[in-house]
Parts: structure tokens; C-alpha cells; sequence
């Protein structure tokens, strides 16, 4: 099987405000140059590059002490989600390239709408070395690309970005995988809400094809469209450095390509991000060139199609 659609629509994100450092903005560039719209015409896709959001900062949000450059951060969440869900609406499959965390406030968003107006739900597949659960009130840092989660599951209301009444995510309906670095009391909101993690212990003791077989079961037991959220942080820094939140102990290469491989074969997956490139802090291109070739993974690339680099 595929994802659930074979159009492509590319949308960069090119926001780096959420995080902590600079960088990130350069992370949709890194990536066209890494060849993802290419790697996707060659497995078959009809792709259609919708460029760069480019927003001016929301005026009519307020300024807040506790989450760092929400006026940009807004003006890119609304503008995500308005580009994600005409996507879906047309039948396209969306394809975001980031950008830090926090575009996922806009881009979940999105896919909620659309889900909602297809009267399915929808779940989210969270690849990364943090939850992301955290709210104004229990941020250490303000920084946003730290809350989108509990955005998006309703829990951080930041100021009124989107319409209050807009479709939520139920966070029992979000897998968060690879998880190896949550604050205290973020892990007190991740139980209370009842988050599924799967951290790292979990997938040493149990497997990565266990799990995503709890995964997936789930989702298609229950109609569910399957939103893809991939952090460069997920993998282990050694093989993906080019990212601002480094956390020893990540996936490694093969865990990742199961991972897509097996999001493929399920046929469930109806959007997905790539997040928190930072090209600045990269080497040589080698975590775009990782991040493209998951993705080949997930839309139908196998082991014996893959080609073989020069020495």
C-alpha cells in the first residue's frame, strides 16, 4: 500500500521563532536541495511545490511573557492551517517542510479541520526526543516549538489564533515515539491527559515493529487518518546533527526506515512534517539527505530500490 494520496503538495515553513537559536528557517531550502521533490517524482508522485508561507506578524494577538514571539508563530499557524487543509480538501496529500515544532500548531490544525469534515479522527504519530506538552505555565524556556501538542489537543491556549470552537486532537489519539527528554511537570500533563508515549526503554524492551503494530492497529481499527510528525531530533545525533535540541540515545537509521516502511504499508498516512532541520548546525547536508530518504521510505521506496552512494 501507499499514503493515502499520490498528489504531493510541498509547503515550506520556513519558521525558526519557536525555538531557541537560529537556523531552522534555512530547513525548507535544505531540503529542495536534498532533492525531496525529485525523490517523490521518481516513486511516481505528482508533486506541485506550493513554496514558502511568508506571514508578517499577527497584530491583533497579544504579546506574551511566557511564550516567546507568538505574534509570528500565529501568523504562521494560521497560514499553515489554512494551506494544509486545502490541500487535504483537495485530495493532495501535504508535505511541510520546516521549520521548528511550533509550525505543527498550524499544520495539525489543518488536518483536524479536514478530518473532522470527513467525519474521521484523527490520530498523530509524534517522532521526537520531547513531548511537547508543555503550556505557558510549564515552559522553563517560553519557547514555543515546546507547546504544540498541548495546542493542538487544546491545552495551551496561547491567545485566540485559531477560532476557539476549531476541531481538537484528543490526546489519547496522539503516539509520541522516541521520547527521551520531558519536564517534570510536563510529564504530570502527559499522564493527566492521557498521551501514549513510547520513549526510548519502551522501543529497547519492546521493538520498533511491536510497536508500530500497536500503532497502526489502532488507528485502522478506528477509521482514523494518520498525521506524520518527524523531528530530526528522534534519530540519535550521530547520524542526524543538524538539529538545535540534541538528545543522546536516539533511533537509529534502520529503526527509522521500519518505521516509514511499515507508515507505508499500512496506507494510513494522510500528511506529514519534517521539523527542526537546522542546515547551520548540519554536516554537509547529512541530516536533509536522512530526512529525504525517510521520507522515499514512507511513500514506497524499498531496500532493493534504493540506490548505492559512491565511496
Amino acid at each position: 500500500m501507499q499514503p493515502q494520496a499520490r498528489s504531493v503538495t510541498l509547503i515550506g515553513a520556513p519558521l525558526e521563532e519557536g525555538s531557541g537559536r537560529r537556523g531552522a528557517a534555512m530547513g525548507p531550502a535544505a531540503l529542495r536541495i536534498a532533492g525531496v521533490d525529485q525523490t517523490l517524482v521518481d516513486l511516481g508522485y505528482d508533486v506541485v511545490d506550493a513554496g514558502d508561507v511568508h506571514v508578517v506578524p499577527a497584530r491583533d494577538l497579544p504579546n506574551h511573557p511566557k511564550a516567546h514571539n507568538l505574534r509570528i508563530i500565529g501568523a504562521f499557524t494560521r497560514a499553515l492551517e489554512a494551506g494544509v487543509y486545502e490541500a487535504a480538501a483537495a485530495g493532495r496529500f501535504p508535505l511541510i517542510l520546516g521549520g521548528d515544532h511550533s509550525l505543527s500548531m498550524g499544520t495539525v490544525s489543518g488536518m483536524a479541520r479536514y478530518a473532522a469534515q470527513q467525519g474521521r479522527p484523527l490520530f498523530v504519530l509524534w517522532l521526537d526526543a520531547h513531548s511537547d506538552f508543555n503550556t505557558p505555565a510549564t515552559s522553563p524556556s517560553g519557547n514555543i516549538h515546546g507547546m504544540p501538542v498541548a495546542y493542538f489537543c487544546g491545552q495551551a491556549e496561547l491567545a485566540e489564533i485559531l477560532p476557539k470552537e476549531r476541531p481538537l486532537v484528543d490526546p489519547r489519539n496522539v503516539f509520541q515515539v522516541g521520547i527521551r527528554s520531558v519536564d517534570a511537570p510536563e510529564r504530570e500533563l502527559i499522564k493527566e491527559h492521557g498521551i501514549n508515549v513510547f520513549d526510548m526503554r519502551w522501543l529497547d524492551e519492546q521493538g520498533v515493529a511491536a510497536t508500530m503494530r500497536q500503532i497502526l492497529g489502532i488507528v485502522s481499527d478506528a477509521n482514523g487518518l494518520l498525521h506524520v510528525s518527524l523531528d530530526v531530533d528522534f534519530l540519535d545525533p550521530e547520524i542526524a546533527p543538524g538539529v538545535g535540541t540534541t538528545v543522546p540515545g536516539g533511533a537509529t537509521f534502520r529503526e527509522a526506515h521500519l518505521i516509514m516502511e511499515m507508515l507505508c504499508d499500512s496506507g494510513l498516512v494522510s500528511s506529514l512534517d519534517l521539523v527542526e532541520l537546522n542546515p547551520f548546525l548540519d554536516d554537509r547536508g547529512k541530516s536533509a539527505r536522512i530526512l529525504v530518504e525517510l521520507t522515499a521510505s514512507l511513500f514506497g521506496r524499498r531496500i532493493f530500490d534504493r540506490p548505492t552512494r559512491a565511496a
